[in-house]
């Protein structure tokens, strides 16, 4: 017996074999609804007082029933069919009322979140006769009014079963011909994948938009093109859904009036928010924490990186393997999802433990023989220099341009992620050790603190470190402030640091100025050496000073540092 989705319990078998037969209909494409399937659903309706609905594809093929209660339906899992960006599902739902009614704002909901061609309820007479029919479809571009879905008027339905006031197949076409159009007319298709980002906040509006800016140079570092942002504001998050059940629909419908494939949250939502929104909405979701795990998936070149990386994506995705829903299924795949082998829908939590046991005995062994190497090969006692630092604060180009070096600087978040050293002999003679590490960002995924926490020891070595800061960010502040709160946190607080000004040749005289009085730091531009004087004067001063006081550690040649590098200054 073909599967009867919904409420079944208490039915006679007489009456669910009715509704099983209800498959053999066939239903004209261009008809909303066969008279004759019109015909028997309402008198079943009328028996079993119960609302009862079918889903058909465009071309007129009953794909599911359902069974519902007296005053509503619930539609199951649609995944099975596609809705490319700027399309629309590709079925439509018809089902029946008990009362005189037009459709419900649930109807009106699932016609929204489930990109549905069409949703129609057939009024059933107090004699078990076919009523008037009340229809609606997703408007291709919002009106002025704000509305994103038009009701048509109340119709009839024929004894041919045709309705001369509605096509489906032309009305379809005509509605994904105009939302194509409105589309091009928008965006450019580059080939990525196209998101919509979305900040629910409680913080202030100014702090909100600079989160909303970073988020959208995440999405580019990631290679998303992020087609527009809305910011929610609330006074207290909901729990459930992070938004309101209405804004949802309007952001689903928003997203795929404008051809978004994707729809990315700025707060990291729980396990309970991701499987919710996901069952109500058929667009990939994620949040900022899979944006950055995905990128740093990206990234990661080195065994220790990759291990990490994956690591960090399983501990995030461990709490949200609970069920089977449709949520992991986008959630293991492509943006927010890349690195772990084992990310199919049916991995369960015990695999994913044995896989994280095995990662974390993994990062042991090496941060061992990490430790075995350096203590075979010191030779040389010289001073650390760290450079930390805000991701795309210019930490890279100042190691490139300090030991000319080539180590990848790309003016995007996360261009750098396995860290890199270099060993470099300033103008008095004095030789040094230069790490360039991962930079920092706000919120950092608890799971990549936890999994890079082997790297960040790296920091605990430094004898000084080079807090580069971009004051050519209006948010410069924020960052800097958001670097200096994670030094806090991994205790380094006893080590020197210079705060360097970086990107100061966009600004003029008078603001450097000022940032420099109200932050102590030296100003440079990391792409001109000249600039670089104050800063290795003050570089070399602490170093001879810290090597007077025998402030110094046993330190040699790592696999990834370079013979000397002569400073030269221009």
């Amino acid at each position: 017996m073909k599967k009867i989705h919904g409420n079944t319990g208490g039915l006679k078998a007489t009456q669910l074999r009715r509704i099983e037969n209800l498959h053999h209909h066939r239903i004209p494409a261009e008809s909303v609804i066969s008279k004759q399937l019109a015909d028997e659903i309402c008198l079943l309706t009328h028996e079993i007082r119960r609302q009862i609905g079918v889903l058909i594809d465009r071309s007129g093929k009953l794909v599911t029933i359902m069974i519902g209660d007296h005053g509503k339906i619930d539609i199951p899992d649609t995944s099975d069919f596609k809705a490319p960006p700027g399309r629309l599902k590709g079925i439509r739902c018809v089902h029946t009322h008990l009362r005189e009614e037009g459709l419900s704002k649930d109807d009106i909901t699932d016609l929204s979140l489930l990109h549905l061609d069409l949703m129609a309820a057939i009024t059933v007479r107090p004699d078990g006769g076919i009523g008037m029919m009340h229809c609606a479809h997703i408007l291709p571009q919002p009106e002025k009014n704000g509305d994103q879905h038009h009701l048509m008027d109340p119709v009839s339905i024929s004894e041919t079963g045709s309705i001369p006031e509605i096509d489906c197949i032309a009305l379809v076409k005509t509605i994904e011909a105009e939302m194509s159009h409105y589309q091009g007319l928008r965006h450019v298709d580059t080939g990525k994948e196209k998101a919509i980002l979305v900040s629910i906040t409680t913080r202030p509006k100014r702090e909100a938009m600079a989160s909303l800016d970073e988020l959208a140079e995440l999405a580019r570092s990631c290679g998303i093109q992020t087609i527009d942002t809305i910011l929610q504001s609330r006074k207290t998050i909901n729990p459930r859904l992070a938004m309101g059940s209405g804004k949802l629909e309007e952001l689903t419908i928003h997203a795929m009036q404008h051809g978004a494939s994707l729809i990315i949250f700025d707060q990291e939502l729980n396990p309970s928010q991701i499987k919710k929104i996901t069952d109500l909405t058929e667009f990939k979701v994620i949040d900022r924490t899979q944006l950055i795990l995905d990128i740093f998936a990206q990234r990661a070149k080195s065994r220790d990186g990759k291990i990490q990386v994956e690591l960090a994506q399983l501990k995030y995705m461990l709490p949200r393997l609970a069920t089977k829903n449709t949520a992991m299924s986008r959630l293991t795949g492509g943006i927010g999802g890349r690195g772990p082998g084992e990310t199919k829908l049916e991995i369960n939590r015990r695999r994913v433990r044995d896989k994280i046991t095995r990662l974390e005995k993994s990062l042991g062994n090496l941060k061992k023989q990490r430790g075995q190497q350096k203590a075979k090969r010191t030779k040389n006692r010289l001073p650390v220099i760290s450079i930390i630092g805000y991701t795309n604060a210019g930490k890279s180009t100042l190691l490139n341009t300090m030991t000319n070096s080539d180590v990848l600087a790309e003016s995007r978040l996360f261009a750098t992620l396995d860290p890199s050293s270099r060993r470099l002999r300033f103008p008095r003679e004095t030789d040094v050790i230069i790490t360039d590490t991962v930079g920092f960002i706000r919120d950092l995924p608890k799971e990549l603190k936890v999994a890079f926490r082997a790297t960040l020891e790296e920091l605990e070595s430094a004898n000084v470190l080079l807090h580069v800061i971009d004051v050519s960010n209006p948010a410069w502040e924020w960052q800097m402030e958001s670097v200096e709160t994670i030094t806090r946190e991994m205790d380094l607080r006893e080590i020197p640091v210079i705060r360097v000004l970086n990107k100061t040749d966009r600004l003029d005289g008078e603001t450097i100025a000022e940032i420099v009085r109200k932050t102590g730091g030296i100003a440079i531009s990391a792409t001109e050496s000249s600039s670089l004087h104050p800063l290795i004067d003050k570089l070399e001063t602490m170093v001879q000073s810290n090597r007077s006081n025998s402030i110094t550690l046993n330190r040699s040649l790592s696999d990834n540092e370079s013979d000397y590098s002569t400073l030269i200054l221009n």
